[in-house]
């Protein structure tokens, strides 16, 4: 299928995953056609995803599931951004994690002791906060006291929800505030609006003209600007055309869909 005059003045893509390829276990309409349709036209693609609930390799397989071939090398996880910032600057310390099971492995990968069920809870060195459907309120009283007692704190992102079918879910910003206003303290931010992710996917791809793609100005068009990267909004996640209206530099593109965007015709 023919790309778009847009799509076809770039390279290679970052894209998005939820809310833009897809919305919970469905692709959003065309986004499996558009993808096939870029790697035919010779696009190089990576995926960089703000969710922390999965690992890398889950990724990799809902992509398969979809018909979308994908490497581990293709996609880009906060969590492994988390694992690979970890491992440089706090490797052997205790920590306490809110967050799903892959993210607590992507912390213990990266050298830290986690203490979650034990009595040393509170008093980690480190506490991360990410996304979880499986939050409960000793995970809240845990982190709490351990921020408060002067632990390092660093958390996934500060996405406030993230689409699924039935509408927009709690993110890991509906979370991570509960913490900060218990504590008094700020996180310091891993994923995007951050540019570690957008670095990481464009080491993989290489030189080119690059283009983001994502569904939401305050994470991926502000992480790519970060980076100095060309940027394209779809809205089938969170974002209106009236939420792109004050955004700086505006994005090179705006389309109700993936294809929309970026398939002609």
């Amino acid at each position: 299928m023919p790309l778009t005059a847009l799509a076809a003045r770039y390279d290679q893509f970052i894209l998005d995953l939820d809310g833009c390829v897809w919305i919970g276990g469905e692709p959003t309409p065309g986004a499996v056609e558009t993808l096939e349709a870029l790697r035919d036209a010779g696009k190089r693609l990576a995926f960089a995803t703000n969710d922390p609930r999965s690992a890398t390799e889950d990724y990799v397989r809902r992509l398969w599931r979809l018909g979308v071939k994908a490497s581990l090398r293709d996609v880009v996880t906060v969590g492994g951004a988390l694992q690979h910032l970890l491992a440089e600057t706090r490797s052997g310390r205790t920590a306490f994690v809110i967050g799903s099971p892959p993210l607590r492995r992507h912390v213990a990968d990266a050298g830290l002791r986690v203490l979650n069920g034990t009595d040393l809870a509170s008093r980690a060195e480190v506490v991360v906060v990410a996304g979880t459907e499986d939050l409960v309120y000793d995970d809240l009283r845990q982190a709490t006291l351990a921020v408060r007692r002067g632990a390092d704190f660093l958390a996934t992102g500060r996405d406030p929800t993230y689409p699924q079918p039935d509408g927009l879910w709690p993110g890991t910003g509906a979370i991570l505030v509960a913490v900060e206003y218990a504590s008094g303290r700020t996180a310091e931010i891993v994923g995007k609006p951050q540019p570690q992710l957008l670095r990481t996917a464009l080491d993989r791809l290489g030189d080119g003209r690059t283009l983001v793609v994502g569904d939401r100005v305050d994470t991926d068009l502000a992480a790519a600007a970060a980076m100095r990267l060309d940027a394209a909004l779809v809205l089938t996640g969170e974002t209106s055309r009236a939420d792109a209206d004050g955004f700086e530099p505006k994005p090179v593109g705006i389309g109700e869909t993936l294809a929309e965007l970026l398939l002609a015709g």
